[in-house]
């Protein structure tokens, strides 16, 4: 065992010995620093030289260790005794344990800092990493950054100079390595540009040093500022349940120690009854005594006899007064661990409720299970101790604990959709956690109805279920059913809403945010309760629809009560304005979480979208704390377009989930930027130069903006026509972009072959099993003079108005002229179906022996695609065949027999 300076405490000999042998190919063992090996387990290693260590390790931490050697070797002399484990626990404050706890918060420290990044402002962050040395770098580099020694390098030494400058290197060489090794596109530039910047330390290298000494400095100072809160609103971590467990161990040892004293007191009054029937015996063999009374032994042995009886009464009293003590403890400690399990039912919840936005959930119900069985048997073995020797007291207070269980139990584990259209079927499953613990007999039955917000609001303030219907609702009983996966469950098949009775609305408020809610109700007896016990639960909030036109504004209303509700809120109350960090953070984890990519929204998508909402392109500020409505976000209009803000995010988020995932995953699209933006950051690069964004004035379309020489020589920034979901649907896009031969590389300066060509789709020319040759579509931008191949027919977008660099419209225009005359401006979405010329098929007039029809022209005939069945007429106008269901039922085209 090693009893050197160098005392290395950690998991295993084998890795410390493989993390050396990593650090002399300078390849960081992933999750293992050699540097930090904390007191995490008492072993001490074997087998590995402490000098060997020491020689692996950098300059500064070889000091550090020296120095804390010295002061151990020192303690060692004072001879007092004691181990070294034993003054550590004696004296919290000593030099090692202050510098243990000192490394462990560096480890944790850009941990922490992730966790506080989303509630910081911008105004924070800009001061906090300054444009030198970017929040990315302080990211990307944070474990190698948090094993250096910054504090040992003195800023104002010239002799420092070289070992500032090998950290310079080694900066730039890591990121460097990262951007090779990276496979998204848009993150391999950013960077390969941080390490270029990072050039401007060169000249004076200690500025870096003191750059980082200053942001580590700063960090520390804000996560000491930084409140934690004391309730959580999310389940249980294992560390958490590990706890509970603990806390149910404890509780059953107490009952233990109490089923321990009933015996014991039993047996003493067992001794004592026999004892004191030995004493009555020898009274009266005493007083029959023919010497009245005066033997010495026999009355010897009474005086002992009543002695030891006077000790054992002593005893049982004792006994009995610590088992009414371990009774009270007991029952404190029980509703302490059931406040704790409410807490964690009541999170679960929560995260069940916050998952409608995308955040992470673990619907595993098996260990609040298992903790609600454990804290039923001891509460009912509490109650048959309290029995024994009845305290009115405490078999009030298990009384109460056992219904509230019992009462708490009951959850809804499948929720409705929050989305319900009348008419239409749904299922929920409703899951009860004591299932086991049902007394056998009559099947229970649970019963569903749906209740208004205001009888939400009352059920839980009087606790008695709303007698007035507002809906009804078909197939809503189910009965409680065992699994084999021991969960006992009544699942809610093909329910339906067939009527729903509406609430007087308050001014402007649509029937798309009224919130309703299904109530779930039943009578359940359980054993070890007396009377059966009323439970009931409500799902969360639900919005009612008539008309699937509805379903977008009906999502608006859910998104903003799931993201902005609390959580101990009255139902259903939200709040009218939120943070605009707040409601970054929630688009950002809608769309992630519905596109299913791990690509989040960056900062530039974020500011455009807050400069969209609030209507303000010209402002580069900080909105982080500017306050968003309910109606900035889904009832006004936004200014010039016809739909309102969440409608159109809602078109863009549909359309990349449906056609434009893997697209978005790859860093392929810019996403959502502003055309100041944009013409700022394509305005020096060459010819053909493009980026995909969404477009701001349609719902659910992306446009592709690219660089277009001008009429007098210079260069102007275009933007195609909008791609919307039927385009793509016909073309997908990475066909569209080889297609198109203006576009050439993808901004910044990336052929556009190499980074799309996974997405092309080979052309296939051979003949059909029907004999006939397939035909391909070819998208045209307008203007393009180049001929298209001549083995595909075009398909062809309008392209927008050139626009002018310096001064950048508020909106994008379109050619007033359309590219086809006979075809609507938005039809189709501005796609025209070419078709190659065909040859007549009849160069003759036919002569027939039928009689001709005046109604019919004179051959030959000229095919027009146009007139075949197959092609629709693009000439119609869309909303002639975009019917509603509710206008097609009032214009009584299929009459509806009552």
């Amino acid at each position: 065992m090693i009893k050197s300076e160098l005392s290395w405490r950690t998991v295993s000999g084998a890795q410390l010995s493989h993390a050396l042998e990593q650090q002399e190919h300078n390849t960081p063992p992933r999750g293992f620093h050699v540097r930090y090996h904390l007191i995490f387990k008492e072993k001490v290693l074997k087998r590995v030289d402490p000098r060997t260590v020491a020689e692996k390790l950098p300059c500064g931490t070889r000091r550090r260790m020296a120095a804390r050697g010295t002061e151990r070797r020192s303690e060692a002399k004072c001879g007092d005794g004691r181990s070294r484990a034993e003054r550590l626990r004696c004296e919290r404050g000593s030099t090692d344990h202050r510098q243990f706890l000192e490394l462990s918060c560096t480890m944790a420290q850009w941990r922490q800092i992730q966790k506080q990044v989303q509630f910081l402002s911008t105004k924070t962050l800009n001061e906090l990493y300054p444009q030198t040395f970017p929040m990315d770098v302080r990211c990307y580099l944070a474990n190698w950054i948090e094993e250096q020694s910054w504090e040992d390098i003195t800023v104002d030494s010239p002799e420092q100079e070289a070992h500032a400058l090998s950290l310079l290197e080694q900066i730039t060489s890591l990121l460097q390595d990262l951007a090779q090794r990276n496979t998204n596109v848009v993150e391999k530039l950013r960077l390969q540009q941080f390490s270029r910047n990072m050039s401007v330390f060169r000249s004076q290298p200690l500025q870096l040093v003191k750059t980082v000494q200053e942001i580590l400095r700063k960090e520390r100072v804000l996560l000491s500022q930084t409140v934690v809160p004391t309730v959580s609103h999310f389940p249980p971590s294992p560390s958490q349940l590990a706890d509970s467990n603990r806390d149910v161990d404890v509780l059953v040892l107490k009952v233990l120690e109490i089923q321990s004293c009933r015996q014991k007191i039993h047996q003493l009054q067992e001794e004592l009854n026999w004892e004191r029937q030995n004493f009555e015996s020898m009274q009266v063999q005493l007083q029959s005594h023919p010497s009245n009374g005066l033997d010495p032994n026999l009355s010897e042995q009474v005086v002992k006899l009543q002695s030891h009886i006077q000790q054992l009464e002593f005893n049982g009293k004792a006994i009995a007064k610590t088992r009414v003590q371990l009774l009270q403890e007991a029952v404190c400690c029980l509703e302490q661990c059931q406040l704790r399990l409410i807490h964690s039912i009541q999170a679960w919840r929560r995260e069940q409720h916050l998952a409608t936005i995308g955040a992470p959930f673990d619907d595993n119900l098996a260990p609040l299970q298992t903790w609600c069985e454990q804290l039923f048997g001891v509460n009912l073995k509490l109650k048959q101790e309290v029995l024994i020797e009845p305290i009115a007291e405490l078999q009030e207070r298990l009384g109460l604990l056992l219904q509230t269980l019992v009462q708490s139990s009951l959850m809804v584990d499948k929720q409705p959709p929050q989305v319900i259209k009348t008419q239409s079927k749904f299922s929920t499953t409703v899951r009860y956690l004591l299932g086991e613990k049902v007394a056998p007999g009559k099947p229970v039955l649970l019963k569903a109805q749906i209740i208004t917000e205001m009888q939400a609001r009352n059920l839980g303030q009087l606790g008695t279920i709303p007698l007035e219907s507002v809906g009804e609702l078909i197939n809503n009983t189910a009965i409680l059913e065992h699994a084999s996966t021991k969960s006992t469950c009544a699942t809610f098949r093909n329910m339906s809403i067939k009527k729903i009775k509406r609430a007087d609305r308050k001014g402007s408020e649509s029937v798309t945010e009224e919130k309703f809610a299904l109530l779930f109700s039943t009578e359940i007896s359980v054993t070890g309760c007396d009377s059966p016990i009323s439970i009931q639960m409500i799902s969360l909030p639900v919005v009612v629809i008539v008309h699937g036109s509805q379903d977008n504004n009906a999502l608006a209303t859910i998104l903003w009560d799931c993201a902005f509700s609390e959580p101990d809120r009255v139902p259903f109350v939200v709040p009218e304005r939120v943070p605009w960090k707040q409601m970054c953070m929630t688009l950002d984890s809608k769309f992630t979480s519905e596109v299913q990519t791990q690509r989040r929204l960056d900062r530039f998508n974020q500011h455009f979208l807050a400069q969209k909402i609030f209507d303000k392109p010209d402002i580069s500020g900080d909105y982080s704390n500017m306050l968003v409505s309910w109606a900035q976000f889904n009832k006004e209009v936004l200014p010039g377009r016809p739909f309102t803000f969440w409608q159109w995010f809602d078109g863009v988020l549909e359309l990349t989930k449906k056609h434009l995932k893997s697209y978005w995953s790859d860093g392929l699209i810019f996403g959502f930027i502003g055309k100041q933006h944009l013409h700022l950051i394509l305005q020096d690069r060459p010819n053909g130069t493009f980026l995909l964004r969404f477009s701001d004035s349609e719902i659910g379309g992306i446009t592709i903006a690219y660089v277009a020489p001008s009429e007098n020589g210079g260069r102007k920034i275009q933007n195609i026509q909008p791609f919307t979901k039927r385009d793509l649907e016909i073309r997908c896009l990475g066909d569209r972009i080889r297609d198109i031969e203006l576009i050439t590389h993808v901004y910044p300066d990336l052929p556009k072959n190499d980074v799309f060509k996974k997405y092309y789709t080979a052309d296939d020319s051979q003949p059909l099993n029907h004999g006939y040759i397939g035909v391909t579509m070819q998208t045209k931008v307008a203007g393009d003079t180049r001929p298209a191949s001549p083995s595909v027919s075009s398909m062809t977008p309008r392209a927008e108005t050139p626009q002018d660099t310096t001064l950048p419209p508020t909106h994008p225009s379109y050619p007033a002229v359309p590219v086809f005359p006979n075809m609507d401006p938005m039809g189709n979405g501005g796609v025209l179906v070419g078709v190659p010329n065909i040859p007549s098929f009849f160069p003759q007039p036919l002569q027939t022996s039928y009689p001709t029809d005046s109604r019919v022209p004179p051959g030959p005939f000229q095919l027009d695609p146009s007139s075949i069945g197959l092609f629709p007429d693009l000439s119609e106008s869309p909303q002639q065949t975009n019917m509603e269901l509710e206008d097609i039922l009032e214009s009584q085209i299929y009459p509806m027999s009552s």
